[in-house]
């Protein structure tokens, strides 16, 4: 006899455990019982799959309604409106060094003669009102 006092054959019939599947009512033995629950194992994570898939989606929508009622911007809106701020201020600062420029070339200018007043700016001659005299008199 061998150690445990049971002989050869062991607990689980001739040949150790495992081989009881082998014909019998359970159809084609081992290889058919795992090739079974191998196609379950999966279907069971394609269907998983599928949850995971429609769960995602499902928080993605809530996640956008969300963000619509709290009148956030997504992240790409954001970029876009910095980038168009950021060349804003890159015109506005090479206006205002034109300027800048423009005020320096005025002020380096010699002062011009100022032109003798027309009879007309001085309120000569003409007198402006129908009957020839000057509105205010």
């Amino acid at each position: 006899m061998s150690e445990g006092g049971q002989g050869s054959s062991g607990p689980f019939g001739a040949g150790g455990f495992g081989k009881g599947f082998g014909g019998g009512p359970f159809g084609g033995g081992r290889g058919k019982f795992f090739d079974d629950l191998a196609g379950v194992a999966g279907g069971a994570f394609s269907v998983l799959a599928g949850a995971r898939a429609e769960i995602e989606a499902a928080v993605q929508a809530q996640v956008e309604a969300l963000t619509a009622r709290l009148n956030l911007v997504k992240r790409e809106e954001l970029d876009a409106a910095l980038e168009v701020a950021r060349r804003a201020r890159e015109e506005a600062e090479g206006l205002s060094a034109r300027v800048a420029a423009l005020e320096a070339r005025l002020d380096a200018m010699p002062a011009a003669p100022v032109p003798a007043a027309t009879p007309f700016e001085t309120g000569a001659g003409g007198g402006g009102g129908q009957d020839g005299t000057s509105e205010g008199e």
